[in-house]
């Protein structure tokens, strides 16, 4: 299996966007996979929540993290989360 690390830069924005390091990793590893803007890969993962995120109460998350393929595996650079 492909190692799946996060740049430094996404690793910042995971909390204001509600994710975890290991959401990112599940969702690179069983995730959908498609294809993104610039040569990127997408993942995309709908994760169970129930619970409230900035005031309002959702059932499920979706992770989207965008990557770049390295030779040792992937290199998360983005990620958008969406609350539905």
């Amino acid at each position: 299996m492909m190692e799946t690390r996060i740049h430094p830069h996404a690793c910042e924005r995971l909390a204001e966007r509600g994710a975890t390091e290991k959401e990112i990793v599940l969702t690179v590893e069983t995730g959908e996979r498609f294809t993104a803007r610039f040569g990127r890969t997408g993942f995309r993962r709908n994760l169970p929540f129930k619970k409230r995120w900035r005031g309002k109460r959702y059932k499920f998350k979706q992770i989207e993290a965008y990557a770049i393929e390295q030779q040792d595996g992937w290199l998360v650079i983005s990620v958008v989360t969406r609350y539905f």
